[in-house]
């Protein structure tokens, strides 16, 4: 088992190859990296099984095979800024489909905490763990091009918290200025919620209307699964995705 190698060693753990080509024939996504991208992203998976441990709930069997294919989608979001943007947090937990979460929602205007339950795809906890569904994560990996990636969505929450605060705007690299980031991301989620408002259809899920940080989330996921309807809806944004990520694998 991978997580008795990481407790053993203590290092990043060494993927063997008739794992790792398995790995990657588990969805056309991979197959679409070069070699140098995959030997990266190869590096990356034994980091991040060695820093990270995997949890089943909810009756999930989880196995190793699993736990690989996880850490490589994780990773694709790091593939050009590196691996220390995954710290600060160490728990995967995968259930076997959608999970409940109870939710306390307080009404700003009346006061009001109201009790409920959500049922949920995917979660990313601040300082907690990643909490994912495996039967969505299949889905993906057998059509990885129709826009929903739940692993991406969820490290892009995670690259979300990196600056302090989840707001939309991760720490960023040099060549992607704070300024310019705020102002074409917020401009193009004001335009996207001025739209749902109105009741009209949009390329983007209307669930990015929700918050600047699932507006983040989900024009990240298109980066990875769809990212020439992105180009199309919000060039700009494309555009700066393609600057902090790197060029996305679905072309």
């Amino acid at each position: 088992m991978f997580q008795w190698l990481q407790r053993l060693r203590g290092r990043p753990v060494e993927i063997g190859v008739v794992a790792w080509k398995t790995a990657m024939a588990s969805s056309p996504l991979f197959q679409r990296l070069d070699r140098a991208a995959d030997y990266r992203l190869c590096a990356l998976a034994g980091r991040f099984l060695a820093h990270k441990t995997f949890s089943a709930a909810g009756g999930h069997e989880l196995d190793d095979a699993q736990c690989l294919v996880i850490a490589a989608l994780a990773c694709l979001p790091v593939l050009h800024i590196g691996f220390d943007a995954l710290s600060g947090w160490r728990e995967v937990i995968v259930y076997p489909g959608e999970f409940r979460v109870r939710r306390e929602h307080h009404d700003e205007h009346s006061g009001v905490v109201t009790e409920g339950e959500d049922e949920l795809i995917g979660e990313a906890w601040d300082r907690g763990p990643v909490i994912l569904s495996w039967a969505d994560i299949a889905t993906d990996l057998a059509k990885p091009f129709d826009g929903f990636n739940v692993v991406a969505h969820e490290i892009a929450h995670k690259l979300d918290m990196t600056d302090g605060a989840m707001n939309g705007v991760p720490a960023l690299p040099r060549a992607v200025p704070r300024r310019e980031w705020i102002e074409r991301m917020q401009s193009a989620y004001d335009a996207l919620l001025r739209d749902v408002e109105r009741g009209r259809d949009t390329l983007i899920d209307p669930y990015a209307a929700e918050s600047a940080d699932e507006f983040f989330a989900v024009v990240s996921e298109l980066h990875f699964s769809d990212p020439a309807t992105l180009r199309e809806a919000m060039p700009a944004v494309a555009g700066l995705l393609e600057r902090y990520y790197g060029p996305s694998p679905a072309g």
